[in-house]
């Protein structure tokens, strides 16, 4: 049933191409609304499948469809501070899919005011993280737009969205599939039947972008790779802008099986979450970023500056990034990064990453003032005993009264 206002009202929706926003736009231009696709590329599209894309857009009636390059955002103001932080959700998971989903957003919104809409949609169902990161993000940067979730809203399944689209001849080039699918600079997430549960096991096909193990060189590949206030700058002293390493290390991390996994968490609606992953190059930089620090930072540096780090991937990965004190967190992890410069040695061979060595000129591992298990030239034996007796009165005292209660 179409809109029964005169008024045409515009309606920008963010779009894949892939079955869920597909039905968006079939059913928003069958509400009536001029719709307006927009595809943000974050990394993982090639020409192909952006020329599918727009033809899908086309083909669904779409009045205008834009492409955005949303990769150096997506690097500058998410993955740098994933890096810089060492932030992994759950110890394994860098927000390959969160952090993307934001700058989806903030590009959506520039559009809708580009094009004088005043409505902004999404395809998100009402099962994930995802639906909660988009409307958060759209009251926070455009209270005045109002937000559009057809798939939620109906309650529809998947199969009931391809049979549509298939009742219209509107499938174009996409098949019915049981897994969903997000590709971003980050790396690939997976979700699907298994994630329903926490025991079953993702087919090897379904992680298609890096090699199973039992197919991967039987020769391990060895490179050094160069930072620069914690971020990588060079790889084997070829300078690279942050994309391009991160491009690299995606390909060489692929092919040697490096950065797959699972991820069994909290989600922002509080129950439990599972998917698939694979994040090569996220995985192999901050392997060797951390390693890097552990030689520059003290060790209370390190300690609260891993603490606040993980305070913060909580919260971006909760659809909070827009609270104020992310950009205090922000101005900590940026001046714990001060020193953190040098070279790290890394290998890489049959899924694992081998760290071999790293040097900066802010190293605080001086072989010349200090070698752990000898002699030191910054203090003596008597040094030793008597700092040893200081050090034990907490102890001591605590034992003291311990043993007055048992008398």
């Amino acid at each position: 049933m179409g809109n029964k206002d005169n008024h045409v009202n515009k309606v920008v929706l963010a779009f894949s191409g892939g079955l869920d926003t597909s039905y968006c736009a079939l059913y928003l231009k069958e509400q009536g609304y001029d719709v307006v696709t927009v595809t943000v590329d974050t990394g993982g599209f090639s020409k192909v499948e952006i020329d599918k894309i727009a033809a899908q857009s086309k083909l669904l009636g779409a009045k205008n469809h834009y492409l955005i390059n949303g990769k150096s955002q997506l690097y500058n103001q998410f993955i740098s501070y994933i890096i810089k932080g060492n932030i992994l959700r759950g110890g394994v998971y860098p927000l390959c899919a969160g952090t993307e989903r934001l700058v989806i957003v903030q590009k959506l919104v520039e559009t809708a005011k580009k094009v004088g809409a005043e409505y902004i949609a999404h395809g998100s169902t009402g099962a994930g993280n995802d639906q909660i990161r988009f409307d958060v993000a759209l009251q926070v940067l455009a209270p005045d737009l109002k937000i559009l979730t057809p798939v939620r809203d109906s309650g529809i399944k998947r199969e009931e969205e391809f049979e549509l689209l298939k009742k219209y001849h509107l499938l174009g080039s996409f098949t019915s599939s049981a897994y969903s699918i997000n590709q971003s600079l980050l790396g690939v997430t997976v979700s699907g039947e298994e994630t329903k549960g926490s025991w079953d096991t993702f087919p090897e096909e379904v992680i298609f972008s890096v090699t199973p193990l039992n197919k991967t060189p039987q020769s391990l590949v060895e490179f050094v790779l160069s930072f620069k206030k914690g971020l990588p700058v060079a790889i084997d002293n070829k300078k690279m802008s942050g994309i391009v390493i991160m491009d690299y290390l995606g390909k060489i991390g692929s092919q040697h099986g490096i950065g797959t996994g699972i991820h069994l968490g909290n989600t922002i609606l509080g129950i439990k979450g599972r998917v698939a992953f694979a994040a090569p190059a996220a995985i192999i930089l901050i392997k060797a970023h951390k390693e890097l620090e552990k030689l520059v930072q003290t060790k209370w540096q390190s300690f609260w500056k891993e603490t606040l780090s993980d305070f913060y991937g909580n919260l971006l990965h909760e659809a909070l990034y827009f609270d104020p004190v992310m950009r205090d967190l922000e101005a900590m992890i940026d001046s714990s990064q001060q020193n953190v410069t040098g070279d790290v040695k890394v290998q890489l061979f049959k899924g694992n990453i081998i760290i071999n060595g790293c040097q900066s000129p802010y190293s605080l591992m001086d072989p010349k003032i200090a070698t752990y298990g000898e002699e030191n030239i910054m203090w003596d034996s008597r040094d030793i005993a008597g700092f040893s007796k200081i050090y034990a009165i907490p102890g001591m005292l605590a034992t003291n009264v311990k043993r007055k209660k048992k008398i």
